[in-house]
């Protein structure tokens, strides 16, 4: 990263920031390509977590628009890469709405970038698990209109709460929120109960100080008991309904061939408040 930007703590990892380096960006700085290597190096294979998570977000959203949707809360959103919430849901809908949300500093500084090009697309830095304040930010009253169906998006970011903290109770809160019609997608770290889970999720609690991994049970436990799950309900993100592979490519697709253990390790489903 090329700005000394004020108030970022450079000596302290950013979940942000990793990710965005597991996914080839540059808006990171050495303590966070320091964790991202360790992935890359120690752990040979993980960064399938990454993208397996990131090519099923693009799905979703894509699946979300296609069901008529126009507007978007993006929990724990991250850094800006290729094909954002906001760009692939405007290839569908060309006036969606999307609010992204992120602690973190350098989310909120790329978003007044997006900002001068977009007025559709908003970043508001603020707490996951302070809702209220996220749902009464001006910038999100101003984009999301929550008489209308949302699609509310928790991509790889409820693995980073605590059990005390109680997640399903943070998705309960938005269910409450938005009207019959929304969408609630989650995706999360899927416990494998192998020696690859227990290694990731010590790295992750080792580094940020919180996290953890959870079964198929618990992770579908988190969309409580208000809404429906969709087909293919909790699935690999890497099998979530996959892409057709394209038949001028020789390659297998991913339902034809067997999903590496880190691909395991990442599961997602889509929810609809009826």
């Amino acid at each position: 990263m090329t700005d000394n930007m004020a108030g970022v703590d450079q000596s302290k990892p950013s979940i942000a920031r990793v990710y965005d380096y597991l996914l080839g960006g540059r808006d990171n700085y050495d303590v966070d390509r320091k964790i991202g290597d360790y992935f890359i190096n120690d752990l040979p294979g993980s960064v399938a977590i990454a993208y397996a998570n990131r090519q099923a977000l693009n799905r979703v959203i894509g699946s979300i628009a296609a069901d008529g949707i126009r507007q978007f809360v993006d929990m724990g959103s991250g850094l800006p890469t290729v094909d954002n919430v906001h760009q692939v849901a405007q290839r569908h809908v060309p006036d969606a709405r999307v609010a992204y949300i992120d602690n973190d500093p350098i989310v909120l500084a790329h978003g007044r970038a997006l900002l001068q090009t977009d007025a559709n697309t908003t970043v508001v830095q603020a707490d996951l698990r302070e809702p209220d304040s996220i749902r009464q930010h001006p910038e999100v009253r101003r984009l999301i209109d929550f008489e209308q169906p949302v699609g509310v998006v928790f991509s790889a970011i409820l693995h980073h709460l605590n059990d005390d903290e109680d997640p399903r109770e943070l998705v309960q809160w938005w269910i409450d929120q938005v009207p019959s019609g929304s969408e609630i997608y989650i995706s999360h770290f899927r416990s494998g109960q192998n020696e690859e889970t227990r290694v990731a999720e010590q790295k992750l609690q080792e580094t940020f100080g919180r996290g953890r991994w959870r079964t198929d049970d618990e992770i579908l436990a988190l969309f409580g008991d208000d809404v429906e799950v969709l087909e293919p309900g909790l699935s690999y993100c890497a099998r979530w309904r996959p892409a057709r592979p394209d038949a001028n490519v020789d390659k297998i697709g991913v339902e034809e061939r067997e999903l590496t253990i880190w691909e395991q390790l990442v599961s997602c489903a889509l929810a609809r408040k009826p």
